[in-house]
């Protein structure tokens, strides 16, 4: 799917600089951005489900520590 990416001016240029220097084009680098944005966001919802879910199964002991 296309879509239209709004930058600001000097976003546009770092990360043209950026691509430069890594010898790679704008378009790979925000490619490799929204991945990494995406695994880490489903890392850590995956980490909060978990964490839920460990409060539930221990919530009586965690109540009796307190």
């Amino acid at each position: 799917m296309a879509m239209n990416l709004r930058l600001r001016d000097d976003q546009t240029e770092a990360l043209k600089q950026r691509a430069e220097q890594e010898g790679t084009s704008m378009h790979a680098i925000l490619l490799k951005a929204v991945d990494e944005y995406l695994a880490r966001t489903a890392h850590q919802e995956l980490v909060k489900r978990s964490a839920k879910d460990q409060v539930a199964k221990w919530s009586e002991l965690l109540e009796r520590l307190k």
